[in-house]
């Protein structure tokens, strides 16, 4: 259904009049609303064809799924709350309410994933040994996702203030000379921006607190959701204040369009990384468990390594 939504804002179909379906929906003509099918009708669409083929083949799709989930959330839950809290909360028509039920799928997707078992072991031998015990200077990896994921967050705090109304200065200035895109009247880039402060904010501190500290077995899970929730965000996010649905004084202005639309970028692939990083090398995420009978795990990296990429 995404597809033709897609396109019909861009004046790619033919015959096609807008009003048919901003009729029913408003908002879908705001440029965020354009973005959003965008992704849906490419991103999402592409997800579902590779579930289906990994479930067909009976490969493990949880990853991608909890991917998927956390791309679908974000998009949605934006979308109905910005609507609500945006200018169109005054035309809201029976053809809104459908809206709730393709929320509802990924969150019954998600919670059906994060119950069932993990397609890999959370046990460690030697290796995941090994790993927990050096200090993060001697992981340069891992530090340098550390001080990255900690600019991230300050540059969520520096944003959900500004969503906020908040009269510091510094959240006057990034308003006026860097994203104005922040108040435009649709609702939708301010309602995003407290998703991540009040939602993302804490994660990404968990992220960090994960990387510190051995044995987060959750660590795979919540990275993988938090990746597919931020890159659908920015997605819709830098494209719709780019995008000539929207209104001048709202754009991005030329005199710092590099430097905000290289901050979100950085932005949209911090989680990404982290995620990459996580599910690349997870020694460090595994529980470290003596095999039965054992006082201490041996010495051994051939014998008691337990853990197996499958």
């Amino acid at each position: 259904m995404n597809t033709p939504l897609q396109l019909m804002p861009g004046a790619m179909l033919v015959g096609q009049k807008e009003g048919d379906i901003s009729a029913g929906e408003p908002y879908l003509g705001t440029a965020y609303a354009i973005m959003m099918c965008y992704w849906d009708g490419i991103a999402h669409f592409i997800m579902y064809l590779m579930m289906i083929s990994r479930i067909t083949d009976r490969k493990a799709y949880r990853t991608l799924g909890l991917f998927w989930a956390g791309s679908l959330c974000a998009n949605m839950s934006v979308f109905i709350v910005g609507i609500v809290a945006g200018k169109y909360g005054s035309e809201i028509r029976p053809a809104f309410w459908l809206n709730f039920l393709f929320l509802l799928m990924p969150v019954w997707g998600a919670v059906t994933l994060f119950t069932r078992p993990k397609d890999r072991p959370l046990i460690g031998g030697y290796n995941a040994q090994h790993v927990q015990t050096m200090k993060l200077i001697w992981r340069p990896l891992d530090l340098i996702l550390v001080l990255v994921l900690l600019a991230a967050m300050a540059f969520t705090i520096l944003r959900g203030l500004v969503a906020l109304d908040s009269s510091l200065e510094a959240c006057s200035v990034y308003l006026k000379h860097y994203e104005p895109y922040l108040k435009d009247p649709v609702g939708f880039p301010r309602v995003m921006m407290l998703h991540m402060f009040f939602y993302g904010l804490p994660l990404m501190g968990a992220f960090v607190y994960g990387l510190l500290k051995p044995g987060c077995t959750w660590m795979p899970d919540w990275t993988m959701f938090l990746a597919g929730a931020m890159i659908q965000c920015q997605w819709a996010h830098i494209g719709a204040s780019l995008h000539p649905r929207t209104t001048a004084p709202f754009r991005i202005p030329n005199e710092t369009f590099w430097c905000v639309l290289a901050a979100n970028l950085f932005y949209a692939v911090t989680p990404i990384l982290v995620a990459l990083r996580v599910h690349s090398n997870p020694y460090f995420f595994l529980k470290i468990v003596p095999f039965p009978g054992q006082t201490g795990l041996p010495n051994s990296e051939e014998k008691d390594t337990k853990y197996k990429d499958k």
